[in-house]
């Protein structure tokens, strides 16, 4: 495969949670976040990406989301459950896409605002349309998702380098 290949980059953020007093890491899905997962997951099925590698965030609402998401997919991908996606900033969430493998063209991360949101701006230096003012107004809320694409090796990834092609939220 070469390092010219075209990749996408879909950005999942876990769905909505609940506010309590126990560790941040801890929170569970609520109601309406067990609703939103599975459909975010039909919405990425529907879309007929289907990624290679999920790289998710080890927190509970990420982990909650990511399971009945990745059900409704054609073929599951390997996912691999990461630490350094909970609380990451956006230096810390291009360097981990930069350590994908280029065998990899079509990459799923499941994590956190504000670091999906500012990896989605940072990342695209073009979109189809609307998509990015849309992305920046609604803020990228829960079971949102954002589809990504570039040109080139994992390790080139860096701002500016990608178009934004798709952008959906269940309640935006």
């Amino acid at each position: 495969m070469s390092a010219e290949t075209t990749r996408r980059v879909v950005l999942f953020r876990h769905a909505k949670a609940e506010w309590s007093d126990a560790d941040d890491h801890e929170r569970p899905l609520t109601d309406r976040g067990r609703k939103d997962a599975p459909t975010a997951g039909r919405r990425l099925a529907g879309s007929g990406i289907n990624p290679e590698l999920a790289l998710c965030s080890t927190a509970t609402r990420c982990r909650e989301a990511w399971k009945p998401a990745a059900a409704e997919l054609p073929q599951r991908p390997r996912s691999v459950y990461d630490d350094r996606i909970y609380e990451a900033s956006l230096g810390e969430l291009i360097s981990v896409l930069n350590e994908t493998s280029d065998e990899i063209e079509d990459l799923l991360v499941v994590g956190h605002n504000p670091g999906l949101h500012a990896l989605a701006d940072a990342l695209a230096g073009e979109s189809d349309g609307d998509l990015l003012p849309r992305l920046n107004r609604s803020g990228f809320p829960t079971s949102a998702i954002a589809v990504l694409t570039f040109d080139g090796s994992w390790k080139s990834v860096e701002h500016g380098v990608g178009r934004l092609v798709a952008f959906w939220a269940p309640h935006a």
